[in-house]
């Protein structure tokens, strides 16, 4: 059985601009690709490089009209804002640091936003823009798309309907070898910028993919992070940022006698793993394991029985997977399709805001601006806790 994440049509697509994304950018085609699949976003606006040449050629391969090419995002965010015709939301995938002054930028001008994970680039900037999020009203998605993959959402509902019991263990894991060796002195775009902590922030694996494992580990546990003790390094030599991280977390009890603990490992110095994305979470009753280079499937076993195999569509599948499923059993279905879902659910909010400001229904999910906090306080209490010695770091004394 498919169910369609076919949005409610509304007043026609959704006008969308784009800020970064242009030519010899990775993550501007994702967003595009994901925007469109659902055809509930079209894109008619782009600053898609601080570069003014590259911006304008990169607007003319995608066919953008040439009076909607603009040099800067504060020049977008502007015009767009006076157009009758403007953009509705904008889709923010730059470098980190970029991240905060163009989101202001739009949100001011009362445009929804659409951005790309870390929230910002320092933990002020991140409760800057919560606060300018809560006092605008507008809709602030950010783009922590394994969130959105069917079988993670069915993960979330069994711990949510306590299929798991208590939650005692959450592993989560991260490791990539795409920068074993200096790819940045080789002036190789993608490296370069998240090497420089100017442009990335305080983390550098921490940052690209640690606050991908660490959204996902709350995600699906639905459990809060008391502290953590972090092991931070830097291997490559002359690196500024870091490339590995052994981090042990400590989560909230919640009223009961004994808290959950948890690993996480971010490496992007692994040799043999290209995007090993892997969750594992035990309960009192079982456990489930996850693993995003096979994401049709998710392994349960409830303590005492058998392993079971579960996918999106077969027996013991439940509706938070049918919700967010495109196509037949059997068919793989992951990365872009995660990342579509991510924008279907922001096409729904943003629909139901046209109504006067009206909420979307509670089955639809996202990751917030207050998921987008949590994510760069977890950054900062890592550097401050390996800073330390691993010295334990609660993370509300970063928040």
């Amino acid at each position: 059985m498919v169910s369609s994440t076919k949005v409610e049509s509304g007043s026609g697509p959704i006008r969308l601009g784009m800020v970064g994304g242009g030519q010899g950018a990775f993550i501007g085609a994702v967003h595009r690709i994901a925007a469109r699949m659902d055809n509930e976003f079209v894109l008619v606006a782009g600053a898609l490089s601080s570069n003014a040449d590259r911006a304008k050629a990169s607007a003319a391969e995608l066919g953008l009209d040439p009076a909607r090419s603009y040099a800067s995002y504060a020049e977008m965010a502007k015009a767009e804002a006076a157009r009758p015709d403007g953009i509705e939301a904008v889709a923010i995938v730059t470098p980190n640091n970029v991240h905060f002054p163009a989101a202001k930028a739009f949100l001011e001008a009362g445009i929804n936003v659409i951005c790309d994970k870390p929230l910002t680039a320092t933990l002020a900037e991140a409760k800057k823009l919560a606060a300018l999020v809560e006092k605008t009203g507008k809709v602030f998605v950010l783009t922590h798309n394994y969130t959105a993959y069917p079988m993670v959402r069915q993960a979330q509902e069994m711990v949510a309907k306590g299929m798991l019991g208590d939650i005692r263990v959450v592993q989560a894991e991260y490791p990539q070898d795409w920068l074993t060796e200096d790819l940045a002195a080789t002036g190789q775009k993608q490296a370069s910028w998240r090497s420089d902590p100017k442009q990335s922030g305080a983390g550098g694996a921490l940052g690209d993919i640690g606050t991908h494992a660490y959204n996902l580990a709350r995600f699906v546990s639905g459990l809060e992070l008391d502290s953590l003790s972090a092991d931070i390094d830097a291997f490559v030599p002359g690196r500024q940022l870091d490339d590995n991280a052994h981090v042990l977390l400590r989560f909230k009890a919640k009223g009961k006698a004994h808290a959950a603990k948890g690993m996480l490992w971010a490496s992007q110095v692994a040799p043999g793993h290209e995007n090993g994305l892997k969750l594992r979470v035990y309960g009192s009753k079982g456990g489930l394991e996850w693993v995003q280079a096979d994401p049709n499937y998710l392994w349960f076993t409830p303590f005492g029985q058998p392993k079971q195999l579960l996918t999106r569509a077969g027996a013991g599948a439940m509706p938070s997977a049918a919700r967010v499923s495109r196509v037949p059993s059997g068919h793989p279905e992951g990365y872009l399709e995660g990342f579509a879902n991510i924008y279907a659910e922001a096409a729904r909010a943003i629909r139901a805001a046209r109504k006067k400001g009206g909420k979307p229904g509670k089955d639809v999910v996202f990751p917030t601006v207050q998921d987008g906090v949590e994510g760069v306080a977890f950054i900062e209490a890592c550097v401050k806790s390996s800073k330390k010695n691993g010295a334990w770091t609660k993370l509300q004394e970063i928040v």
